[in-house]
């Protein structure tokens, strides 16, 4: 994927609703309130998540199906089904799919605001 290409998507995918397809997969919001959001993410194949960050809310993830391969902060892990990982407010993070079948996530969104203008996509992430 060229840089154009990629940029083009991380556009895309900031002023996208929240639920919808994306290049990396699908989101559904399953729930929402006035603080708090449950999404199924579904991760296609070899893709993933770009690095991301936000400031006023929390992330909780548990792999229904598929293995996760999660970065947060400066440790990585694999995460296999009913497994979960907790994503602090103002930690930069991603999450990939290295398998060969699709991986589902819950995620659940939980702060004192949800907006997606609250998210920062640094366009250069030196973890591998």
């Amino acid at each position: 994927m060229t840089q154009k290409e990629n940029d083009l998507n991380i556009q895309t995918e900031e002023y996208s609703s929240h639920s919808g397809e994306r290049y990396w997969g699908y989101v559904e919001v399953i729930e929402e309130g006035e603080n708090y959001r449950i999404s199924r993410v579904e991760i296609k194949p070899r893709h993933g998540i770009k690095p991301q960050i936000h400031y006023h809310r929390h992330e909780h993830w548990v792999v229904v199906s598929g293995v996760a391969k999660v970065i947060c902060g400066d440790k990585e892990i694999l995460l296999n089904r009913n497994q979960s990982t907790y994503v602090p407010a103002a930690t930069l993070h991603k999450v990939e799919n290295p398998g060969s079948i699709p991986l589902v996530i819950l995620e659940i969104q939980n702060g004192e605001y949800l907006g997606e203008d609250d998210i920062e996509r640094p366009s250069l992430w030196n973890l591998v």
